[in-house]
């Protein structure tokens, strides 16, 4: 149920065009999580059959299929997988190609004779097909969950996940920011924010942001001044940081105001760069690994499963 293996620059070409027509409308794909009541959770990254998150760009790529296609499962797996449960793809149904990035050893003989191994690194994509494509799967895959009576209730957990992180916030204003050479997150105060989520999602993207300094992921991107391409860049991540997040702590995203005018920025680098947005979603999955890293509760990184392997 694979397509023909496309290159590298395949991939690159198109999962950045795919973006770049999200953008040009004014939505931000990495932004809208589906609002799903299927018993897997509220809001969640994308999940594998094994209930495993996927991260990176493929977060990305399966949020806009999910919207674009109305899906509201967050459950994704392979034709084999799906065979493998007892249930069958419908006829009809396109999958999603989403891309994972692998590496080989090749032995050469360099100018001196010597032999020396080198990494070769590459980028396949498989083929995957939401739950909602496909028939006889086992219930729990189907399930939905019991209206929440009270949505903001589960709060208490992002607290304790930000307090852990050992970042200097401070509170007061009306600006959201992150400081480097002080080294501290500014925000207005918890109660000048609409709802607690809004005040946590920002949080989160001002802490994305946190980890750019030298002392942490020394995250830097050439960036010499305001709106410049490494500013854009770094917002970026933290645009998709931060919803990354936000879906692992269970929290509704909603786009910044503040950040509309980055759209452009955006446009001008991914026009530019195919390779910015893959670059991006890198950076931004390994922040939001450091903050879960903080507090003992890291989402570690995993190679596809062999099932994803056999599928690309």
């Amino acid at each position: 149920m694979t397509t023909h293996s496309p290159t590298r620059a395949d991939i690159y070409t198109r999962i950045t065009s795919a973006i770049i027509e999200q953008l040009e409308t004014g939505t931000r794909p990495w932004a809208k999580p589906w609002n799903a009541e299927h018993l897997a959770g509220r809001i969640t990254r994308p999940l594998r059959a094994s209930g495993k998150p996927y991260r990176g760009i493929n977060v990305v790529m399966l949020w806009m299929a999910a919207e674009a296609k109305g899906y509201s499962a967050p459950i994704w797996m392979t034709y084999r997988q799906a065979a493998e449960l007892g249930g069958q793809v419908r006829k009809g149904e396109h999958g999603t190609a989403i891309a994972y990035a692998d590496k080989f050893r090749k032995t050469e003989t360099a100018d001196s004779g010597e032999e020396v191994e080198r990494e070769i690194f590459f980028m396949k994509h498989y083929t995957v097909f939401n739950v909602e494509q496909v028939d006889g799967l086992p219930p729990h895959f189907y399930a939905t969950a019991a209206p929440q009576l009270d949505p903001l209730a589960r709060l208490d957990h992002a607290d304790t996940f930000f307090a852990s992180l050992g970042a200097d916030v401070r509170h007061g204003g009306n600006r959201a920011f992150y400081a480097i050479e002080p080294d501290f997150v500014q925000m207005p105060p918890f109660e000048s924010f609409r709802d607690a989520e809004s005040y946590y999602a920002t949080l989160g993207h001002e802490c994305i942001h946190w980890t750019r300094h030298p002392s942490r992921l020394a995250r830097e991107f050439g960036r010499k001044r305001w709106g410049d391409e490494g500013y854009a860049q770094e917002e970026l991540v933290a645009e998709m940081g931060a919803a990354f997040l936000a879906a692992d702590l269970g929290l509704y995203l909603e786009p910044r105001e503040d950040h509309a005018s980055y759209i452009a920025s955006w446009l001008d680098l991914l026009k530019k760069d195919k390779k910015a947005v893959f670059i991006a979603a890198s950076h931004a999955q390994r922040a939001v690994d450091f903050l879960h890293a903080r507090q003992g509760s890291g989402i570690e990184d995993e190679p596809p499963e062999p099932e994803q392997r056999l599928a690309a």
